[in-house]
């Protein structure tokens, strides 16, 4: 019999909305900016009469319009050398196909803190790498629509979020379409996320204003003018910053996630997490093959090694809300920023809390710094709080994480990892799941070069769940 969960079904629209939250952290935007956001987009596709169908790839196309924003953090926090997430929110507040407005932009945003000179400098670095903001975007609107593939949604919502950042005039990225070249999702993507920043932030009255001064710039005119229709309907804009999603999803096509679509849910955000660093790349995929191996050789029940899986493989969605300027950072973390670290935990579970399916993992997840003695965190538990699989949890991250290359350290070997950790045990780190651990490794080659040990004992943990769970 194979792991999982007992049978049932959850709306999808209610899954991805509260997963959209995950990636308003990452974009720097309030949460809530992506359903916000959906609904505009779906007001909108309701002045202009959209087929049900359309409506249908709109409408999760606007919840996962950010699903590839982590793709390109790294390198953006690398060339403007500051808080990406800044970077992101601010430049969606700016002309930016525009040449004084977007330089304007650069200047206040490379390098806070550093004088003009070094400003300057950023800036020419950036200019000298060349076309970086079409490869910027590129990065983020491909992995976005790959993102939306995973999930299985249809080949219009994955368009759609690959055109978000073009423009009417041609001016946009990343392939510089012009006009009805443009899919007309992609169209309404680009104006309802102005609109909702705007909205956010100065009213109604404004972001109309905004989106008429670029209508024929960045917006279809079609749309700016039916979107300034809607300027009537007072009790939708009075009730947008609630946030109520259910009355926009399409009803005669609404779609329902089965525990294997959440699986896939769960494996497509795993993506999300681990693309945000080049130093966590299989982190998530890993962490989980290595937790539920521990967990079946420990004997644990079906139901809790499914639950063990998507909790693993969602364990660091909040480390969405920190900069890479700290997780990539190649020297010790300041107090502060370790204190950013530490939060990341909580973002996992609040977000894991609100989502009808993931509810129930938000504990496991959260709690996989937490430490036996409670000298981990978020919440200093201890071993009389914490779980048989948060143990397990516990010890799998640990070991990925030592047997990974790091910003300010090489990858360990398997061997190395062990023996950094067994100090711990049975002190901070469970040791039934250590011992497990050991014996799912036991064939471990210890010369072997760190990151293909990794791998070579990740594709072995499977194997051994493989023959626990048939």
């Amino acid at each position: 019999m194979g792991a999982g969960p007992r049978p049932r079904e959850v709306p999808l629209s209610e899954v991805i909305g509260a997963m959209s939250y995950a990636l308003d952290l990452t974009e720097g935007e309030p949460p809530g900016h992506a359903v916000r956001t959906c609904m505009i987009g779906m007001r909108l596709a309701q002045e202009i009469e959209m087929g049900e169908a359309d409506r249908t790839d709109l409408f999760y196309a606007l919840l996962l319009k950010d699903a590839g924003c982590s793709a390109n953090s790294a390198r953006m926090a690398a060339l403007f050398a500051a808080d990406e997430r800044v970077a992101k929110r601010t430049s969606k507040r700016v002309d930016w196909a525009r040449p004084f407005p977007a330089f304007a932009w650069s200047l206040r945003t490379v390098a806070p803190g550093g004088g003009l000179r070094g400003r300057v400098g950023q800036l020419r670095a950036i200019r000298d790498e060349g076309e970086v903001t079409r490869s910027l975007m590129r990065a983020r609107c491909e992995r976005g629509a790959e993102i939306a593939r995973l999930i299985g949604l249809g080949p219009g919502t994955a368009a759609a979020i690959r055109a978000l950042d073009e423009h009417w005039d041609g001016q946009g990225q990343p392939e510089g379409l012009r006009g009805d070249e443009i899919p007309l999702a992609g169209r309404i993507l680009c104006l309802a996320q102005t609109v909702e920043i705007f909205h956010a932030a100065r009213g109604v009255d404004a972001a109309l204003r905004v989106a008429a001064r670029r209508s024929g710039g960045w917006f279809d005119p079609r749309l700016v003018a039916a979107l300034g229709r809607t300027r009537s309907d007072t009790a939708f804009w009075r009730w947008l910053p609630a946030g109520e999603l259910a009355p926009w999803e399409p009803g005669e096509r609404r779609l329902t996630a089965d525990e294997a679509y959440m699986d896939r849910i769960a494996d497509a955000f795993a993506g999300v997490v681990d693309a945000k660093s080049p130093w966590t790349y299989r982190h998530s995929d890993r962490t989980c093959v290595i937790a539920m191996s521990i967990a079946a050789l420990l004997g644990r029940e079906d139901s809790e090694l499914g639950e063990m899986r998507r909790a693993a493989l969602l364990h660091d969605v909040g480390k969405l809300a920190i900069s890479n300027r700290i997780l990539d950072k190649p020297a010790r973390l300041t107090p502060e920023e370790m204190a950013l670290v530490r939060r990341h935990p909580v973002y996992t579970a609040s977000i894991l809390e609100r989502t009808p399916g993931f509810s129930e993992l938000a504990a496991l997840a959260g709690a996989h710094h937490e430490r036996l003695d409670g000298s981990g965190y978020p919440d200093g538990l201890d071993g009389g709080a914490l779980t048989v699989p948060m143990r397990i949890l516990a010890v799998a991250d640990v070991y990925e994480a030592l047997t990974s290359a790091r910003p300010y350290r090489p990858a360990m070997t398997s061997a190395e990892a062990l023996e950094v950790m067994r100090p711990d045990v049975p002190l901070r780190l469970d040791r039934d799941a250590f011992d497990a651990l050991e014996e799912v490794l036991e064939e471990r080659r210890p010369d072997m070069p760190a990151a293909s040990a990794a791998i070579d004992d990740a594709v072995r943990a499977e194997a051994v769940l493989g023959r626990r769970t048939r």
